[in-house]
């Protein structure tokens, strides 16, 4: 285990009826507030109306930017930062799921930076400030709720990084599981895919004695394995949403993280895929994760072949450890598909045209994966393999 510090400083306000805490929460940060938020469902599902409402008790002065796409683009956080600029916002507002708080970050730091937000993205500059944001979150997926980490897509050049800073931890990020109860039912197995593929992430890492890392991540494997189906059945179900909804929080919270570092090389990959393809993240997430892990086995086939056992239910009798592990993979990508999730390329219609081109993506920093190492050829063998 490496030595490590962990600090999160978002305040996490969960429950039914926990919008009314803008009231309090907003007010400590100015009048002039950003709202954030994507395509217009919270429209429909009456979250915007209540937002709206909450923001005119308290007396806000309010300025919109809707649109954010699945994959934010930089296009989207440049109109952001400029609202921010040319209205003197003291606070933003990201209403949404994980891409709308992804844009919303480099909103925030772009507003207190001279240059181009997209420096931040591609390591040319650190923020050395930010715009204060909160969070009301309508979709259990990234986790991006309470970690500082950001994702954008610059679809000029056809490239998609994550980038992260301290700066851009949410102030407080607010979780009713009732926002979630009209997400898509693709939407939601794109979320359960999210979050799990973001803890095997972090399972994935060559460090020892890590027991108890491992043990927590395996909780919040199984806890998203048995009641993803559940919710799939019975979609207004409180309880099932709520337990998915912080399921997906704890995933990406850097608790599971203590004294490891995780891998990442299959959300490397599959930004380079979505940067070329636009396909949605989780989607190609199901479709590389089990063929990264395929490619990878022989690097520490016990590491695998203890998540096909612990978690996976795979069972040990009569099999070597190599066909454990294996089992364990195809599992895994069953249980997927199972969801309703793909797990070919070609169900995106994507074939071996553009191979090259997201390899180069892939590649742009050098090699990549924490477990291990992956060069181009490695990428090109998974990429491959996922057709």
């Amino acid at each position: 285990m490496n030595n490590f510090t962990f600090q999160n400083p978002t305040k996490l306000i969960f429950g039914k009826g926990q919008l009314e805490a803008l009231k309090n929460e907003i007010p400590q940060y100015g009048k002039k507030v950003l709202v954030v938020y994507g395509g217009g469902s919270i429209k429909k599902n009456g979250v915007y109306d209540s937002v709206m409402n909450t923001l005119n008790e308290i007396g806000a002065e309010v300025s919109e930017l809707s649109g954010v796409e699945p994959n934010p683009r930089l296009t989207t956080v440049h109109k952001g930062v400029n609202i921010c600029k040319e209205n003197d916002i003291d606070f933003i507002l990201a209403v949404g799921g994980g891409s709308v708080i992804d844009c919303t970050k480099a909103i925030s730091a772009g507003a207190k930076y001279d240059g181009d937000a997209w420096d931040f993205v591609t390591k040319k500059a650190a923020p050395k400030a930010a715009l204060p944001f909160g969070t009301v979150l309508t979709l259990a997926a990234t986790g991006s709720e309470m970690n500082p980490g950001s994702v954008i897509t610059n679809w000029e050049t056809q490239e998609k990084y994550g980038w992260g800073h301290p700066l851009v931890h949410p102030k407080f990020s607010i979780l009713d599981p009732e926002n979630t109860y009209t997400v898509p039912k693709n939407h939601t197995v794109y979320g359960m895919v999210d979050m799990m593929s973001h803890v095997l992430e972090q399972y994935f890492h060559p460090e020892t004695e890590t027991e108890l890392q491992e043990n927590m991540q395996f909780s919040v494997l199984e806890t998203v394995m048995d009641t993803a189906p559940k919710l799939l059945e019975d979609m207004e179900n409180y309880d099932h949403r709520a337990t998915i909804m912080l399921s997906g929080t704890v995933a990406l919270n850097q608790s599971l993280q203590m004294g490891v570092r995780g891998d990442w090389a299959s959300h490397n990959i599959e930004h380079a895929v979505s940067a070329v393809y636009d396909i949605p993240h989780a989607g190609g997430l199901a479709i590389l994760f089990p063929n990264w892990m395929r490619h990878n086995l022989d690097v520490n086939v016990g590491k695998f072949k203890r998540l096909a056992v612990k978690v996976l239910g795979v069972s040990e009798e009569g099999k070597t450890d190599r066909d454990i592990a294996l089992e364990g993979i195809d599992k895994l990508s069953a249980f997927w598909s199972s969801l309703g999730a793909p797990n070919r390329l070609a169900d995106y219609d994507i074939d071996d045209s553009k191979i090259d081109l997201m390899a180069d993506r892939a590649m742009a920093n050098g090699a990549f994966g924490n477990f291990k190492s992956l060069e181009r050829d490695d990428v090109i063998a998974i990429l491959k393999a996922s057709l």
